[in-house]
């Protein structure tokens, strides 16, 4: 099992509602665990858990950075204890 935390960037616009949508979009996803949006350089956290670094490149390339309104993604994925 791989977790990862996936830092989004979201474009401006109706940003509250872009965010709600975006995080109501991502819990739809069985593989997401938390969206959690947050202050900062990012506006959002997003922890995952997949089964293999092949199935979260699909999960970032093909379904989180395929969302309106996310402008940026980087991953960092934690190592086992």
């Amino acid at each position: 099992m791989v977790t990862a935390f996936i830092m989004l960037k979201i474009g401006a616009g109706e940003y509250q509602n872009l965010v709600f949508t975006i995080k109501e979009n991502l819990e739809k996803i069985p593989d997401v665990a938390e969206a959690i949006p947050v202050f900062g350089r990012y506006d959002m956290i997003v922890k995952v858990k997949v089964k293999s670094l092949a199935e979260l490149t699909r999960l970032v390339g093909d379904k989180i950075r395929a969302m309106d309104g996310v402008t940026n993604t980087e991953t960092f994925v934690a190592h086992e204890d």
